[in-house]
């Protein structure tokens, strides 16, 4: 029967997730499984890849084939070198001491470039996070900037108006007419109407 170490995928919709299984290679991708060795995330940034390194180096010796994708994340988690190295330890070109020594080596050099990766992921979502408020920020500044620009030339013209109104109240005030005296020039009355009797008087005198 030919083994396969593959994925078999399950999650909802466009949030997939996978297991790491060994199956017959006959049986559906989604099927039945022989053993369940760990799981695959793709959605989180780096993918998260979880897998029994030891069960999946059984299976490979015992002539498991895995799928492409299989083999670039067992290339990953070091199972592939383990496997290139316990086959040199089966054949006596190097000891189970010398093996183990190098993977570990070759383990801690790889724990510290994905502990790098991920702070720098971190760190370049952090300061796209920063760069992002600090935009939003001086938007909002510059919002604010220009309603208390129009605010200041909306009183300044509310201050020219009353400034000019006031000085035109002032002007008319200025050139208005002084109030004059006309009893002076009025006519007497008593004289105007005394003026006909002493008229009429003399014309009977002459008679």
């Amino acid at each position: 029967m030919a083994v396969k170490i593959r994925l078999a995928r399950r999650g909802r919709k466009r949030m997939a997730i996978y297991d790491v299984v060994v199956a017959d290679a006959r049986a559906p991708r989604d099927g039945r499984f022989i053993e369940k060795l760990g799981t695959y995330n793709p959605n989180t940034d780096p993918a998260s890849i979880n897998i029994n390194n030891e069960r999946a180096l059984k299976w490979l010796l015992n002539g498991a084939q895995p799928s492409d994708t299989v083999k670039a994340m067992l290339s990953y988690r070091g199972v592939l070198l383990q496997k290139h190295l316990q086959i040199g330890v089966l054949k006596g070109a190097i000891t189970q001491e010398d093996a183990d020594a190098k993977f570990e080596a070759w383990k801690t050099s790889k724990d510290a470039a994905i502990s790098s990766k991920v702070e720098k992921l971190s760190k370049a979502k952090q300061d796209a996070f920063k760069k992002a408020f600090d935009a939003e920020t001086a938007k909002n500044q510059a919002r604010l900037d220009a309603i208390q620009a129009k605010e200041d030339e909306a009183k300044a013209a509310l201050a020219a108006e009353t400034a000019e109104a006031e000085a035109e109240a002032s002007a008319s005030v200025e050139e208005a007419p002084e109030a004059t005296d006309t009893t002076a020039d009025a006519p007497d009355a008593s004289a105007e109407g005394e003026a006909p009797e002493a008229s009429a008087e003399s014309e009977e005198n002459k008679a």
